[in-house]
């Protein structure tokens, strides 16, 4: 786990996020305006995923230890403004409950157990928290009207992308490299990738020298490792085959 936030901020934050999603989609011209950093997905798709997410997410932490997740309900969700930010705020609500009753060492089903970010409440906590901030990102993009991230909270989230999604024991495929991950605010990470796996942590100065590197703020990270940006936005310096491999790489554990 790398610059982790404390479980109470974790939850203000979803809360807080949450808020400013629910802004960003009262913005949007219309429930069927297209969402650009979404395919295929309208306003409606985005604010029907998310809330069907924490209400999944809710459901996951209150079963506590699990060897698989419980079935996503199929439940009706409204079309219409008003009632659908109402029933997005309910399934907030729920998975706030959840992890407040749960407590962060709450054991549950997660479907990164394998690898560095923990298979618990807190690490539920700390990745909807993401989840909310890149999809109101998304929101905010389709109502034309994109505001800055909080910093300490993109930053966050670059390591808690790496924690989550780049850590896994399965062997890597290709030859053996390191990723540095540098943000303009004065956070770097290392991603080291070889036949034990993807393991990430924070850059030190004995670290391996970069076979790759990428550069930029940290929301511009942060969007890049959740596929909004491309490598084209960021300064990348070495073997930028690294990223379009580490890009492509589908692990199987």
């Amino acid at each position: 786990m790398t610059e982790s936030l404390e479980y109470p901020a974790l939850l203000r934050l979803i809360e807080e996020r949450s808020a400013v999603f629910r802004s960003a989609v009262a913005a949007a011209p219309s429930m069927d305006a297209p969402v650009p950093s979404c395919p295929e997905w309208t306003v409606f798709d985005l604010v029907r995923h998310l809330g069907t997410g924490q209400r999944w997410w809710a459901a996951i932490v209150a079963a506590g230890p699990a060897e698989a997740p419980p079935a996503k309900e199929a439940a009706e969700v409204p079309r219409e403004l008003e009632a659908l930010l109402a029933w997005y705020t309910e399934s907030n609500e729920l998975l706030l409950s959840a992890l407040r009753e749960a407590g962060p060492e709450r054991e549950c089903w997660t479907w990164w157990s394998a690898g560095v970010s923990p298979a618990n409440a807190w690490g539920v906590a700390r990745r909807r928290v993401h989840e909310v901030l890149v999809h109101t990102y998304d929101a905010q993009l389709a109502a034309g009207a994109v505001q800055p991230m909080p910093v300490d909270v993109a930053i966050d989230g670059v390591a808690e992308f790496l924690d989550t999604c780049n850590s896994t024991p399965a062997a890597w495929p290709h030859e053996a490299a390191t990723i540095h991950y540098h943000a303009t605010e004065g956070r770097s990470w290392l991603l080291t990738l070889d036949g034990t796996g993807a393991w990430p942590a924070p850059l030190t100065d004995d670290a391996a020298p970069a076979s790759a590197s990428a550069t930029g703020t940290a929301e511009q990270l942060l969007l890049f490792v959740w596929g909004r940006l491309t490598l084209s936005d960021l300064k990348i310096q070495g073997d930028q085959q690294v990223f379009e491999q580490l890009i492509a790489w589908e692990p199987e554990e």
